[in-house]
């Protein structure tokens, strides 16, 4: 908490005001934050100064996991999070390549798990990751990665927490995840559930113990109307000790994550939090 609340006061103490084409807004924007999460000791990053909806943000990553292109998929996982890119983005709307309501698109998980390559065929990034890992292999480029440029105009939004690099030390294993933007109040509340999740996850299905999980942002920002909350009402408040997020242990594979697994297989302990606050959501 004490990592989000100093990036959460950087930026209103030393963000410079920024004009938002895509969104018609400005953002109070600082450049590079790094965050470190100790997975190993199940130091949940969940934000206890408001409280976080956890269950969604684990969802969202599930999906994409998967593979999913479809807002109904992740709402049938639990998660609305992308119904509004889906069908509320004018610009996405309009695309020739949208195949109808609630379609995303070639976006995030869909590169992940079939990035097309130029013969035709597919690379499954994830799928070789989780071999070599499990075979204690790393080849210094265990690196998953949903930014395709070439395939931008193919889906609803560009990427924002776009590469995940892992690295094995003996059967401990670290992530490093990059992220090119990213909405403070909102998006990191969500972002650094999921880094701490897939360190832990992936740590989990390939036999190995959890590490560090290294979460790098270059564009951190609060939107013009998230800044009075965040400021007078969320940096006032005292943050309380850091949850635990408790997994199936009979979770054992990647197809294990693919078939059967629900929310109901993942639990957070010992959350203490303030009241909720609903912050503006910028599409």
């Amino acid at each position: 908490m004490k990592q989000y609340l100093d990036l959460c006061q950087r930026i209103i103490d030393e963000g410079h005001w920024i004009e938002n084409k895509r969104t018609g807004k400005k953002c109070l924007t600082v450049v590079n934050a790094d965050l470190t999460y100790d997975v190993g000791a199940n130091e949940f990053p969940l934000v206890t100064t408001r409280k976080s909806y956890w269950r969604s943000a684990i969802a969202e990553f599930l999906g994409y996991i998967r593979g999913y292109d479809n807002a109904a998929d992740f709402r049938a996982l639990g998660t609305k999070t992308w119904d509004a890119n889906a069908n509320d983005n004018k610009v996405w709307l309009e695309n020739s390549h949208r195949k109808g309501e609630d379609d995303m698109g070639r976006v995030y998980g869909v590169q992940g798990r079939n990035w097309k390559k130029p013969d035709g065929g597919k690379i499954d990034q994830l799928k070789k990751i989780v071999d070599n890992l499990s075979k204690g292999i790393d080849d210094r480029g265990e690196i998953l990665s949903f930014y395709n440029p070439g395939e931008f105009h193919m889906g609803c939004l560009r990427p924002c927490m776009h590469t995940h690099t892992f690295s094995l030390l003996g059967d401990t294993l670290y992530l490093t995840s990059y992220q090119r933007s990213c909405d403070i109040p909102l998006g990191q509340n969500f972002n650094q559930v999921q880094v701490f999740f897939f360190l832990k996850i992936m740590a989990q299905i390939t036999g190995n113990k959890p590490g560090l999980a290294y979460h790098k942002i270059v564009n951190a920002h609060i939107y013009e109307d998230q800044l009075e909350l965040m400021r007078d009402v969320q940096l006032k408040r005292e943050p309380f000790p850091s949850p635990r997020l408790e997994i199936n242990p009979d979770i054992k594979s990647l197809e294990d994550l693919e078939t059967w697994v629900t929310l109901d297989d993942f639990e957070v302990t010992d959350y203490q939090h303030h009241e909720p606050i609903s912050y503006p959501f910028s599409v």
